[in-house]
Order: structure tokens, then C-alpha cells, then sequence
């Protein structure tokens, strides 16, 4: 868990058209951890996540996997994405297959590997998010949460060792959410690393090991998700706090402290159940 397996030092990117998108950013991403990246829209984020399987290249500082730093041969980059995989924003922008198996099945043929093999990953893969029975249906015909989850099947045939999303949660109703995030659980069990941007901080309190907070290209802050959303500075500059921080913060405020041996709810189930618990025990006394 405390292994480094994407790492950046001192990392700086500069757009062709000068903008800078990063600066002097040194990060770290712990294998079988789930990191969420925070930040204003412009902080950097997908800048960053384009780094991490060498879709973009550091204009200054440089990128590590296993803590050795890429060099950028076609070899090494082959290598790279075949083990972080990435989930864009937009399903639209990655898929282009007309059947929900074709586009599955994409990645894995360009690795050369047997059909046989090819159509396990794949029947693998899309029973892993749910989507067995659209094998055969076209994509286009699929709902936006759906297409969703086909994106990340075609990822997930690569056999990665990290997943790395943008924003998956954008566009999705609470169910559609709530979906994604059993799954995301699901593959998180079986050891993958997983790395998320978001602007749901109630999302980021809740699921994540470990934030990291860019703020201008540069890192802000990064540690255990309950210490620093918990930091007034970093709610400031993320112009919120999660909920359910501020209610158990709230809650204190008044003598009710939910907070025991160092344990704090960061989920609203995990609220619900804390409030009660305190309500049994002041009821025996």
C-alpha cells in the first residue's frame, strides 16, 4: 500500500500556445490506493492525469513509474499503457466501434493476443461493470451512464494496474452514481489503483484514501482525505466543505461528538449510523 507507483518530480507543462498547466508539481500515487485530484476548473488536473501514461510529456521535471522515471521510447510507453489505463470525461471522445464487444475488444487485439484470450478478457471485463448483456448492442443505442461503463470495460480488457478517470461521476444521476461507485469498489477490492478527479468533495470524504489539491498548476496540499478536507484553507480554495464534515463538525459545536478513538464518519450512512450509535449509548445512562 505505501509503494510509490506514479510519481511526478517537479513536473512543469507548458501548452503550445504558452499556456502553463503545470508547475513545478512533485506528487506521489501509492499503489493500491484510491487517490481523488481536487481543483478549481484550470488547477491542472487533466494536464496531470495526460502525464500519467504518457499522453504528454513534462517540459521540465520528469514522471516515474515504480520510481523509475520514463524515458519515453516507444517500448516504455507501450508498457506504461498497457498498465494505466485512462477513462476520459466524454464516452463519446472513446468510443468508435459500432458493438459494445468490438469496442471492448479494441485494446486487447492490438496486443497481439490470441482470440481466445481476447474474448475472455473481454466477457471479464464487461461482467466486471455490469454491461454482460449489451455485449451485442450498438453503442450508440446506450444511455450516457452506460457508455460510461463500457469505457472503463475497454480498460479494464488491458488488464491494468492502475485506472485513472476524469471526472467519471459528471453527467450522472445519484443512481447512475451509486452504480459507478460499486464498481469502482469492486475493482478497488481486487487491488487496482484507482485515481479520480472530481468536484464532489462529498464524493472525494467519502471514497478516497488519499486527495491531492492543485491550485494553479501547482500542488497544494496532499495526505489522508479526512485531514485535509477537514483543513479550513483547503475548503477556502475549493469553495466548499463536504457535508458531512460540517455536520459532524456542527454536531461537536454543541457537545455531540461523534468522533470516537480517532474514528470520523465520511459517508452519510456512516453519519447516520454514528448518530445513532450516540443516541443508544446516551440512552443507557
Amino acid at each position: 500500500m505505501s509503494d510509490a507507483i506514479l510519481s511526478f518530480n517537479r513536473v512543469s507543462y507548458c501548452y503550445p500556445d504558452g499556456t502553463a498547466a503545470l508547475n513545478n508539481c512533485s506528487v506521489t500515487i501509492r499503489r493500491g490506493t484510491r487517490t481523488a485530484v481536487l481543483g478549481a476548473n484550470g488547477a491542472g488536473k487533466t494536464t496531470m492525469f495526460l502525464h500519467l501514461n504518457g499522453i504528454l510529456r513534462p517540459t521540465a521535471g520528469h514522471v516515474s513509474w515504480e520510481k523509475t522515471p520514463l524515458d519515453y521510447s516507444r517500448a516504455t510507453m507501450r508498457n506504461l499503457r498497457s498498465r494505466v489505463g485512462m477513462v476520459f470525461q466524454n464516452p463519446d471522445s472513446q468510443l468508435f466501434s459500432a458493438s459494445v464487444q468490438e469496442d471492448v475488444s479494441f485494446g486487447p487485439m492490438n496486443l497481439g493476443l490470441e482470440k481466445k484470450i481476447v474474448r475472455e478478457r473481454v466477457a471479464a471485463a464487461l461482467a466486471a461493470v455490469g454491461m454482460t448483456e449489451t455485449a451485442n448492442k450498438p453503442v450508440h443505442n446506450l444511455s450516457y451512464g452506460q457508455k460510461k461503463r463500457v469505457c472503463i470495460a475497454g480498460v479494464l480488457a488491458m488488464q491494468p494496474e492502475v485506472l485513472v478517470l476524469d471526472e467519471p461521476m459528471a453527467g450522472l444521476d445519484a443512481a447512475m452514481q451509486d452504480e459507478l461507485a460499486a464498481v469502482l469498489e469492486q475493482l478497488h477490492t481486487s487491488g487496482m489503483t484507482i485515481i479520480i478527479a472530481t468536484h464532489d468533495l462529498d464524493f472525494a470524504y467519502g471514497w478516497a484514501d488519499e486527495v491531492i489539491v492543485l491550485q494553479s498548476g501547482q500542488l497544494l496540499a496532499q495526505g489522508a482525505a479526512e485531514e485535509i478536507l477537514q483543513d479550513v484553507k483547503i475548503q477556502n480554495e475549493l469553495g466548499a466543505a463536504p457535508l458531512v464534515a460540517e455536520i459532524t463538525r456542527s454536531l461537536s459545536l454543541i457537545g455531540i461528538d461523534l468522533r470516537d478513538k480517532g474514528y470520523t464518519p465520511r459517508t452519510k450512512t456512516e453519519l447516520l449510523m454514528a448518530i445513532t450509535a450516540q443516541s443508544r449509548q446516551e440512552a443507557t445512562l
